[in-house]
């Protein structure tokens, strides 16, 4: 397949349900700093998009030093070619997009939604049925490049977003869904409503109590688990983007946006979800919580809400956004994979970050910093 790429306005980008793949999502980015671009994924010889219906890519660049600049593709492309011509496919839109990258930009970052060509090869899971996961980067790389010219693709040292996640059909009546649920969920759902949790819809553009108890749970939780941090900033951004695209009527089932979920006990929020809508697919971005939700299950309420939230906006998946590959004690993510896989969902598994060096030296004096964590993290 031959592939061109066209600049458009990251306004006109097509509604999708990857929400970092949205209009709604440049301009969040836009707010923090980063400069959007949109482009138009076009086969030249079909004279059609390369996908069916339409392909279109948003890029997202930020400088990470006086004289190097990054171009990131949040969760994108989307568009999956034919098995085995991923790697000639993104050679291809990297080689395409250089001329509109700045001359100092160093490498372009793919974080693909892609399922891993791993995930459906039976000697790739145990006797039980749980994924080994992926082989070892170089033999990664070798399968990638297979087929490219300048076999340049590499796995990133780091995924930026989950590779490894829970799809929740919602589809089927609430009574099906909580049917497929593992009868602990179940059983956590109900204690939650019996210890009296109450989950409340936010508007934290206009309420800075709310505004305020999310951000103080989540810094609670970052700092408890050791993740990144995103600062008020970040939230805000989303936050008030969502709300202008609310102002400009922009509530159809295809617009994305954000809601913000706040699980109480008695007057006190103990417990909060950020939910993704866009398409049809709902996406738990972010959760946060204070000791005092444990004992009372607050997170399912607040999971099942989400559900029920999305369900009524006409969304038919759930993606719970981020756990470990399979239930192994050592994986720091394990306790994610006990929790989110109880709701009765697919386990998913995805190809994560690769890079494409466009400058070769700078590239790897970057990669170096990053994998000490001290290079800039998108």
């Amino acid at each position: 397949m031959r592939i061109t790429v066209e600049p458009k306005p990251a306004a006109e980008l097509l509604p999708t349900g990857i929400v970092h793949q949205t209009a709604y999502w440049s301009r969040v980015k836009s707010r923090l700093g980063w400069a959007p671009e949109a482009f138009d994924l076009l086969d030249p010889a079909a004279g059609a998009s390369a996908a069916a219906g339409g392909s279109d890519m948003l890029v997202i660049r930020r400088r990470v030093a006086d004289d190097a600049s990054i171009a990131y593709v949040p969760h994108g492309p989307e568009f999956l070619p034919e098995d085995g011509e991923g790697g000639s496919f993104l050679e291809r839109v990297a080689e395409e997009l250089r001329p509109f990258l700045p001359e100092d930009c160093i490498v372009l970052r793919f974080d693909l939604p892609w399922e891993s060509p791993y995930a459906r090869e039976p000697d790739r899971f145990d006797a039980e049925g749980h994924w080994l996961g992926a082989p070892d980067a170089a033999i990664r790389e070798l399968r990638m490049n297979f087929g490219t010219d300048r076999r340049a693709l590499r796995k990133a040292g780091t995924d930026l977003m989950p590779t490894d996640t829970v799809l929740v059909d919602l589809g089927p009546t609430e009574e099906e869904i909580l049917a497929r649920m593992k009868p602990k969920t179940r059983y956590n759902i109900g204690l939650a409503e019996r210890s009296g949790v109450r989950v409340a819809l936010e508007e934290p553009t206009e309420d800075e109590e709310a505004f305020g108890a999310w951000c103080a749970l989540y810094a609670e939780t970052a700092r408890r688990n050791g993740f990144t941090l995103h600062g008020d900033a970040h939230f805000r951004a989303a936050f008030a983007e969502s709300r202008v695209a609310e102002n400009r009527g922009s509530a159809a089932a295809d617009a994305a946006r954000v809601r913000l979920l706040l699980a109480y006990l008695g007057d006190t929020p103990v417990a909060g979800l950020v939910l993704a809508l866009a398409g049809r697919r709902a996406t738990y971005l972010y959760g946060a919580s204070a000791p005092a939700a444990r004992p009372v299950m607050a997170s399912y309420a607040l999971q099942i809400s989400a559900m029920r939230l999305a369900k009524a906006a006409g969304c038919v998946e759930y993606d719970l956004f981020g756990c470990s590959p399979r239930p192994d004690p050592g994986h720091p993510l394990f306790g994610l994979w006990r929790f989110k896989t109880g709701f009765g969902g697919e386990l998913v598994h995805r190809q994560g970050c690769w890079d494409y060096p466009l400058e070769p030296e700078a590239y790897a004096s970057w990669r170096a910093r990053e994998s000490t964590g001290a290079a800039f993290h998108l």
